[in-house]
């Protein structure tokens, strides 16, 4: 019978997929973004489903379904996500869909320190976590500590990257406890949890037994990266609230930044568990920090990723505010912008409504940079017009090359900063 795994193309459903295929389990997974993952592991049977849509329909996902796992989560409430909406009603229907289809066995994959956790998340956390306690469903809720993975999304990459800063490590109470789980780990206590006789009915926190801090994790993760030791430097508080909120601001725009203020309330919380029962279910305890650390062995593309993480943010924010501020230029200096393509030989109507069109067409594609789903198209446009610019300069004003300004030249270095923000848009 076919595993129906929620969030399967996510940080721990990806791991969770691949462990129920190793086990030799069929998969189904669902999501509302499952393109790549179609492409990226064929064997599962691959559904797209937003389980916070009202109108959701699960019964084709859970036909011949024989357990649910449960990996989405939102982190904070956005034009792209409701937590209410994952955490909640979209549960409460995809548990009615599981009554009625006769699928009994369901796993929730929650999140350690729920019960303390501050704010909606935490609260719509513990609200879906009861109303499954209420169901009659045969159910068990896992809940995974700050999550290692192979792969880094979110909150994980974010660490990566402040691990991997230049001089210092940044960090935002460095001291808070934090305790970790790799993965791997929560796929292993999931593959456990489908096999006959283990718990039921109950809540188990997947942690490692030993605490670690945030400034540990940071510390083992930039020894991890290869990377010399650098001090650890807790960031002022005042710094920490200005970007969660130019964060959060984003959030509407379409970037979903794991430094928003949900994040920095759960670092100040920190992330705690009792992992004593994980060590029944796994048989073992959970990995902690060194132990995952050396088992999963670095290369060059994470020291890559760690350095890249922080400048996708700065590089498309130039680039945006680059031809923003072109266009402006243009738009208040027509009569020397249409001077230029005057002197080729332009009727000076012809020339203005050159330097017009084009002035809007850059301040068009710096806005459209800016949001999330008009990113890509908005780098492609960049490097459009910029050879229809360099294209049209070297049939009327080849002169221009030879500029001691380096006019023409110096837009080169732009386009090719089109190219690397391509190379660095996907976030999974």
């Amino acid at each position: 019978m076919t595993i129906l795994v929620i969030g399967g193309h996510g940080l721990i459903g990806g791991a969770v997929v691949a462990a129920l295929l190793a086990a030799g389990h069929p998969v189904a997974g669902a999501g509302r973004g499952v393109a790549q993952a179609a492409r990226r592991q064929p064997s599962v049977r691959w559904h797209r489903i937003d389980l916070a849509d009202p109108a959701a329909d699960w019964a084709p996902a859970l036909a011949g379904v024989s357990a649910v796992v449960n990996c989405a989560g939102a982190l904070q409430d956005g034009p792209a996500d409701s937590l209410a909406g994952v955490h909640v009603a979209g549960l409460a229907r995809l548990v009615a869909a599981c009554e009625a289809a006769g699928v009994r066995r369901f796993i929730q994959v929650s999140a350690a320190g729920v019960a303390e956790s501050p704010g909606a998340f935490g609260a719509t956390k513990r609200e879906g976590d009861a109303l499954l306690a209420r169901s009659g469903l045969d159910w068990l809720v896992l809940r995974p500590g700050l999550v290692l993975a192979p792969v880094a999304y979110g909150g994980s990459a974010l660490l990566r990257a402040l691990a991997a800063f230049p001089l210092v490590v940044p960090a935002l109470h460095p001291g808070r406890v934090v305790q970790v789980v790799g993965a791997d780990d929560v796929a292993a206590a999931v593959v456990a949890a489908l096999r006959p006789g283990p718990p039921r009915g109950v809540a188990i926190d997947l942690v490692a037994l030993e605490p670690t801090t945030l400034r540990d994790i940071l510390a083992g993760l930039r020894a991890w990266l290869g990377l010399a030791p650098a001090p650890v430097v807790a960031v002022p508080g005042f710094v920490a609230v200005a970007g969660a909120r130019l964060a959060d601001g984003l959030a509407w725009l379409g970037w979903r930044s794991p430094m928003r203020s949900t994040s920095l309330a759960q670092l100040e919380a920190g992330v705690r568990g009792d992992g004593a029962a994980a060590v029944a279910l796994l048989g073992r305890p959970v990995r902690g920090l060194g132990a995952w650390l050396a088992a999963h062995p670095a290369g060059a593309q994470e020291a890559w990723f760690a350095r890249l993480y922080l400048l996708k943010p700065a590089v498309i924010g130039m680039l945006a505010l680059f031809w923003l501020v072109s266009g402006l230029v243009g738009l208040a200096r027509p009569a020397e912008a249409a001077s230029v393509l005057e002197v080729a030989g332009f009727t000076p109507g012809l020339a203005r409504a050159a330097v017009l069109g084009g002035s809007l067409a850059d301040i068009a594609l710096g806005l459209l940079a800016l949001h999330r789903r008009g990113a890509r198209l908005a780098l492609w446009g960049m490097l459009a017009v910029t050879a229809g610019y360099l294209g049209g300069a070297t049939l009327w004003r080849p002169d221009l090359w030879l500029d001691p300004l380096g006019v023409l030249v110096k837009t080169l270095p732009a386009a090719m900063l089109a190219v690397v923000a391509m190379a660095l848009l996907e976030d999974r």
